[in-house]
């Protein structure tokens, strides 16, 4: 059977599966799908409050600084987490159908990238309220959002083989992304840090992402060629070990539901 065939058969399958899990998600609530506007909002707004009035942070146009960083670590964690459980949670349709598994990824973070896309219409918004210029330029933060969903997926490749073995993994992500949203720069700028812990941020891929989007919207500038190829070969290598890790013991997971 050719690829394009297996796309043809599994495309019904995928489409179902992308419904179900962005439905799922805000299944019994009240807000039902303003909720992926209105959480990554919220975390702003309290960011906005403690690093301005509290500890005044002097950054210009602070506001689209902490909600870039807000949007884009945001982003990163809702898609890896649900990569992280997306194998376990359909473990009954795995144990009894023939179907590639990694359909089951796919669809949690295309489920992701729809809320995502949402939340830009409103991150846009505040950007016009910032006072920042609209141009073609603009149409550059497609790149980093493009390879940050490779990422995404390749990180959701490696915790999702990881949970199914190790049901502790999903505890000690948690203790990661708290320290990963002190080392992304979200609400201060990584040059107020020692010169000799600079290479937190260097080697951060999330850090990168978020700056390439922050020198976008707020510089209003092309980032340079090494910004262009981290972004690029941080996707390609996470996305390339994930998926490696994923096929090597996929034909055991049956064994650990």
């Amino acid at each position: 059977m050719t690829f394009k065939d297996k796309v043809k058969q599994y495309r019904f399958l995928f489409e179902e599966l992308t419904k179900r899990d962005f439905k799922k998600k805000y299944k019994r609530t009240l807000l039902g799908i303003f909720w992926s506007v209105l959480s990554p909002f919220m975390n702003f707004l309290i960011y906005l409050f403690v690093f301005t009035f509290l500890f005044r942070r002097n950054i210009p146009h602070f506001s689209t600084y902490i909600m870039t960083g807000t949007l884009i670590y945001s982003f990163f964690v809702t898609s890896t987490n649900a990569g992280m459980v997306s194998m376990f949670a359909n473990s009954g349709v795995i144990s009894k159908i023939r179907v590639p598994k990694t359909i089951f990824l796919l669809s949690s973070n295309v489920a992701c990238i729809f809320n995502f896309l949402l939340t830009l219409v409103v991150y846009f918004v505040f950007v016009a309220v910032d006072g920042l210029p609209f141009g073609p330029h603009m149409l550059l933060i497609i790149y980093p959002i493009v390879c940050m969903t490779v990422f995404n997926i390749g990180v959701g490749y490696i915790l999702s083989t990881l949970f199914v073995f190790f049901r502790d993994i999903q505890y000690l992500y948690g203790i990661f992304t708290q320290l990963l949203m002190f080392v992304s720069a979200i609400f201060y700028t990584a040059d107020s840090f020692p010169e000799n812990l600079q290479i937190i941020f260097a080697i951060n891929p999330i850090y990168r992402y978020i700056t390439y989007v922050r020198q976008v919207i707020i510089d209003g500038i092309v980032p340079d060629l090494s910004s262009h190829l981290f972004c690029f070969g941080a996707a390609a290598i996470v996305f390339a070990l994930g998926y490696f890790i994923h096929k090597k013991t996929e034909q055991k997971f049956v064994y650990y539901f």
